[in-house]
């Protein structure tokens, strides 16, 4: 759902749901730009920032609401009849049929079918399609029946009323309806409008839900794979995106397949019979599968041995290694040794209390960064006694973006190539270098092992270039986009691909072991002559310009150099644009198409995200959703906790769920950790009344270690803060810079008040509502001369709770007390 951020300019209304401004404000200049060309700007955030200066209306939400808000809004345009009818019942699973024993929480109080209280878990087996006699999905495309996917959409947001939406946001009636009014109304065949989110609706006890809730309401809208719609993932790093996409998530295999289960996928075959679909591109997995295993293992990779699949390590269904399932098992003594390579776990994670207890505990910790990080001197943790630390810790210094060469991979897919300004200095050394020599080391170390699980890791290259101990970043890429590893020849005997030539398009990409490919999605980021010239198309800064708008000559996005993801629907059911305004891609009948004697080609302004030749009267010709099995738009999709989101409240509330009796998500992952490490507090808890929220500053990043150790960064904040309303402040006895106790249930920490009138206090059912905002950039390491670059651990405070799905942690809505002076 992630557009493209230059393609914000088109966009007739922009809502930003974070502090868009001040976190991410290279990308914020497009939103501008749309401002420029008369576009509407909506900040939906708890806070007044810049952005919202910026905004033609600022919507305050209390923090953990965004799903009623989205809801309402869903409610509104159904209502209202401002949903892209046309739109919503070709390119949708709207008119599908549902299975009649399907039911939602409207009518069993907070559940979907098939909850199981014992294991708090759903049995999801009535979640699904009712199916014709072929297989495919039952349809009404009046959507009237009261068993599709539409009506039970509408159904199940009736609740979601604009008197709820006031209710339990404590955005005020009139102002929602605006808001409502505005959004809905900038979208259809001649406005697009688009979305941005960041961690601000991610970092919940339903932060995938509040994301599907936003796709779910574009894609009503009509607003994907559109000229200036779409979703903006809007990443807390340059490269998360690309960390992502390259499988630093323990679940996914490079280009987002599946990780292997050692009882579900014994062996290849199973894995592919179980895990390719039928339909949508990924019928091409395979190829993408066996084309990485060739890229790991190289020769040793064969037919006969499964391609090396069976030295893959697997985990058993069930199993999960989150950062937080990590930090959890540290503490019980489940692992003994760590390595945090440019990460501080020691502030930057959730209860960072528990984090830093665990790594005292490990037998070693290896701390690879720029700097000394808090994570590196764990030892030296306030309140810790460094003689009771058994810890052993080794401190490897590296070098930062600068100081290397390398790719960065950002929030839309784009993958920009940098070169080192300067050489590292002293011994530090990049994390490409520091992981070729430490692989080289542990393959010397295993050369003479004869047990299966080795083969692998003895075969696989980690020498890219002439200098083993220096690998040759660009070849890396090279791998990771694809190769031939044999002379390939077309149907007429031309060699199209000699041996180690890197491949073009992953459309090349083979299942036989003739390619190998690290990341099929990056496949044609780089190019080769015959004779080995590399073109590295990341490197590319040819900037946009009137003839082509998306930048095609900046950097290469993924997949195949495609700005707009799903562009196919920016064309109607005959392949023409909804309007001239909004054209992006279309059917040309007279183009060259797919031999001499055929005509007819997908063209436009952006690379088409359809097969090519493939007519809008032909088969599946018009179904844009090419990656989803079912290739529509999913209004329904179905997820641990639910396909349709659901409001629930924070696992830490001050306030009950007025939607249901189920006050919290019921799947909700919520670790039991012994020794007092976890503790919760129970809703509207006298003893922290107020919600808390968590943010990031302009000039700070992240753990802080790459901003408290520059001073002309460091000194722009006096010290460590939390923003208090006017309101808030004035039942405490508090004055603007005074020192007061942030506590929660699992610790506390002293900050300078920054009473602010940013914040207000929120009408909640009628009963005010206090929030507060605290900044997470602070910790005990610093600039020995700058005392403000040092301050108390936010994280500190937040719980160790998470997502259903992802296990991402709840630190933007939990409760807090707020004290004057240091207690």
């Amino acid at each position: 759902m992630t557009t493209n951020l230059i393609d914000i300019q088109h966009s007739d209304v922009v809502m930003a749901t974070s502090n868009m401004a001040e976190n991410h404000p290279v990308g914020f200049q497009w939103v501008m730009k749309a401002k420029e060309r008369g576009a509407k700007i909506i900040h939906v955030d708890p806070r007044f920032t810049r952005t919202s200066a910026a905004a033609d209306l600022h919507v305050p939400l209390r923090s953990g609401t965004n799903i009623v808000f989205f809801g309402g809004l869903i409610k509104y345009a159904i209502d209202n009849n401002l949903y892209f009818k046309d739109y919503v019942v070709h390119y949708t699973n709207a008119s599908f049929f549902l299975d009649p024993a399907f039911k939602t929480p409207t009518d069993l109080e907070g559940f979907f079918t098939g909850f199981d209280h014992g294991k708090t878990a759903y049995d999801r087996a009535s979640w699904k399609y009712q199916l014709d006699a072929e297989g495919n999905p039952k349809r009404d495309l009046t959507l009237k029946d009261p068993n599709t996917v539409f009506q039970h959409l509408r159904r199940h947001y009736s609740r979601y009323t604009v008197e709820m939406v006031e209710r339990v946001c404590g955005i005020p009636k009139d102002l929602f309806v605006q808001t409502a009014k505005l959004f809905c109304e900038n979208s259809g065949p001649e406005k697009t409008g688009s979305v941005t989110y960041a961690l601000n609706l991610t970092q919940h006890t339903n932060g995938v839900q509040n994301i599907r809730a936003l796709c779910m309401l574009q894609t009503l809208l009509g607003n994907i794979g559109r000229p200036g719609g779409g979703v903006v993932a809007l990443r807390g790093h340059a490269n998360v995106q690309g960390a992502t996409d390259l499988m630093v998530l323990y679940h996914n295999l490079p280009g987002y397949m599946v990780w292997p289960l050692r009882d579900a996928h014994p062996d290849l075959t199973t894995y592919l019979e179980k895990e390719t679909p039928k339909a949508s591109y990924w019928v091409n997995k395979p190829k993408f599968l066996v084309s990485l295993l060739k890229a790991w293992f190289g020769d040793a990779a064969t037919k006969e041995n499964d391609f090396g699949y069976d030295w893959l390590p697997k985990r058993a269904s069930g199993d999960a290694y989150s950062h937080q399932h990590i930090f959890v098992d540290m503490y019980a003594g489940k692992i003994k040794g760590f390595l945090a390579d440019g990460q501080n776990p020691a502030v930057g994670g959730p209860n960072a209390k528990l984090a830093r207890a665990a790594m005292q505990r490990l037998d070693w910790l290896v701390v690879a960064d720029i700097f000394l990080t808090e994570t590196a001197e764990v030892w030296k943790a306030p309140g810790t006694n460094p003689k009771d630390v058994k810890t052993e810790v080794f401190f490897l210094p590296m070098a930062p973006a600068a100081e290397k060469d390398g790719s960065l991979t950002n929030t839309m897919r784009l993958i920009q190539w940098h070169e080192a300004a300067v050489k590292p200095p002293g011994d530090c050394t990049s994390d490409a270098a520091l992981f070729v020599r430490l692989a080289h080391r542990l393959q010397k170390m295993y050369a003479g092992s004869k047990k299966s699980r080795d083969k692998g890791f003895l075969a696989a290259n980690f020498t890219y270039g002439n200098n083993p101990e220096e690998p040759n970043i660009e070849l890396v890429l090279k791998e990771i986009n694809g190769f031939a590893t044999q002379d390939i020849k077309d149907k007429d005997g031309k060699v199209v691909y000699k041996k180690g030539q890197a491949v073009s398009t992953f459309a090349h990409l083979a299942d036989d072991g003739s390619t190998a490919s690290g990341c099929w999605i990056y496949t044609g980021v780089i190019n080769e002559t015959p004779d080995g010239k590399i073109i590295n198309k990341a490197a590319g800064r040819k900037p946009a310009d009137e003839k082509d708008y998306l930048g095609h000559g900046w950097g290469f996005a993924w997949p195949a150099n495609r700005r707009v993801i799903y562009n196919r629907a920016s064309a109607d059911l005959q392949g023409k644009p909804w309007s001239e305004k909004k054209k992006l891609v279309w059917w040309d009948p007279d183009a060259p198409g797919a031999a001499p004697d055929k005509k007819g080609k997908w063209v436009g302004l952006d690379v088409p995200d359809f097969a090519p030749f493939l007519a809008p009267d032909a088969k599946n010709g018009d179904k844009p959703f090419i990656m989803r099995t079912d290739l529509v738009g999913g209004l329904f999709g179905p997820l641990v906790d639910g396909p349709f989101p659901e409001h629930y409240e924070p696992v830490e509330s001050p306030v009950q769920n007025f939607l249901s009796k189920q006050q919290r998500n019921p799947v909700a992952k919520i670790w039991e950790v012994p020794d007092e490490k976890n503790v919760l507090a129970p809703v509207g808890s006298k003893d922290f009344p107020y919600v808390i929220t968590t943010y990031r500053l302009t000039e700070h990043h992240l753990s802080g270690v790459m901003s408290r150790y520059l001073p002309f960064l460091a000194e722009l904040h006096h010290s460590h803060f939390a923003e208090i309303s006017h309101e808030l402040a004035k039942e405490l006895g508090i004055q603007n810079g005074e020192k007061v106790t942030v506590s929660s249930p699992r610790g506390k920490i002293h900050v300078t008040a920054m009473v602010t009138h940013r914040l207000k206090p929120f009408l909640v059912d009628g009963k005010t509502v206090h929030q507060i905002g605290v900044p997470w950039h602070w910790g005990y390491n610093g600039i020995e001369s700058l005392p403000g670059s040092k301050g108390d651990i936010t994280n500190d405070l937040s719980a160790t709770v998470g997502d259903p799905t992802v296990y991402i942690q709840e630190t933007k809505a939990f409760v807090c007390n707020v004290t004057k002076g240091v207690v």
